[in-house]
């Protein structure tokens, strides 16, 4: 399967329990770019995870949600027990409709002219909205703070296609940026802010700059805190998911790149809607050879279409092998004749991730 001038014997195990079995890990995210199965690896990571921990949790920060399709049942916003488990629960957030929440509720409280913290709430409502970028980072902050709230050992985010969790992955960045720049107009404008407080209605000027600067405060050590947790490779690590395609291997190496320049640990790949991972397409091709003149026409079109497909898809695993074959953990996961829907069938295939598939079979 993998090319010939690789050893398989020296690649490190084609499989996802090195996850498994690294119990001080609190975050996994599973990204890659759309279409390519994160979902669905997303659940199968959480089911073997529930093998071994007492509290799992799956977090889509997609905005087109999908746990609910795979597991057959509704999962809302807040944290929703999977049918067959005491111990894996899942949720479905959506950054962008948390904060016009957030925005909503911080104008209706700065009309309200019997709430004493009407100044600021108009005040954070201007800084969410004028700050590019700050908006979703602000909410990625309040998702963490629930997140930490809860009591769950491990949490797997099922995350958007690339280009959206590169930039969820940066908002802690930014969010530190910016509260630093807040921390420094208020050093050189505080009288200014103070002023500006008391015409929008915010009463007393220092008490004002105190709660701004204690809601910032507050914020700002829940992102330094998700910062240090992100970047420490003993608590997160992020599983690249992709196809035996060009732009999906294109897309992973872009990701495996940016991941290292936020300083995230990536060590996994899993390559799925793989052909018969446990041959090769020589192998195949011999059969074929063999055989097609005993074929109807039918089955000989359908069977040389399979082999292009085969042939395509063993060069861009090969590609994969050479780019990350030393240092990643490459999974193979098989194409099937049938969806992976409900808990049955996500357990079944769940199994590939942890039970690699022999290369040289």
């Amino acid at each position: 399967m993998v090319g010939t001038d690789i050893e398989v014997d020296d690649l490190p195990e084609p499989s996802l329990k090195n996850i498994i079995d690294q119990k001080s890990l609190q975050w996994v995210f599973v990204g890659g770019k759309g279409g390519v199965g994160k979902t669905t690896t997303s659940c199968c990571l959480g089911v073997q995870l529930a093998k071994s921990r007492k509290k799992v949790l799956l977090v889509s920060t997609d905005p087109a949600h999908n746990l609910s399709d795979a597991f057959c049942q509704k999962i809302g916003r807040e944290p929703t027990p999977i049918n067959g488990f005491d111990n894996l629960s899942a949720m479905e957030i959506d950054a962008n409709s948390d904060m016009d929440q957030m925005q909503q509720n911080a104008l209706m409280a700065a009309d309200d002219p019997d709430d004493a913290q009407a100044g600021m709430s108009a005040f954070m409502s201007e800084l969410t909205s004028s700050i590019p970028g700050i908006d979703e980072a602000m909410s990625f902050s309040e998702l963490m703070k629930q997140v930490q709230t809860l009591d769950y050992e491990v949490v797997v985010f099922d995350t958007a296609p690339t280009g959206h969790t590169l930039r969820l992955l940066s908002f802690p960045t930014i969010l530190e940026k910016a509260l630093g720049k807040v921390m420094e107009l208020k050093d050189r404008f505080g009288g200014f802010l103070g002023q500006a407080s008391a015409m929008l209605g915010g009463g007393n000027p220092g008490q004002f700059q105190d709660d701004m600067l204690g809601r910032l405060e507050e914020t700002r050590v829940v992102i330094n805190k998700v910062n240090d947790a992100f970047q420490d490779p003993s608590l997160t690590t992020f599983v690249c998911v992709c196809i035996p395609e060009f732009l999906s291997i294109y897309e992973t190496e872009r990701l495996v790149q940016e991941l290292s320049k936020f300083g995230i640990d990536s060590h996994n790949i899993v390559v799925n809607q793989v052909l018969f991972p446990e041959k090769d397409a020589e192998e195949l091709g011999e059969w074929f050879e063999g055989n097609k003149a005993k074929l109807p026409k039918e089955a000989r079109e359908i069977c040389s279409k399979m082999m292009a497909r085969k042939r395509m898809q063993d060069k861009y695993i090969g590609q994969c092998f050479d780019l990350y074959g030393d240092d990643f953990n490459v999974v193979l996961m098989p194409l099937l004749d049938h969806e992976i829907r409900g808990v049955e069938k996500l357990k079944d295939f769940s199994e590939h991730l942890v039970n690699p598939i022999d290369l040289e079979e």
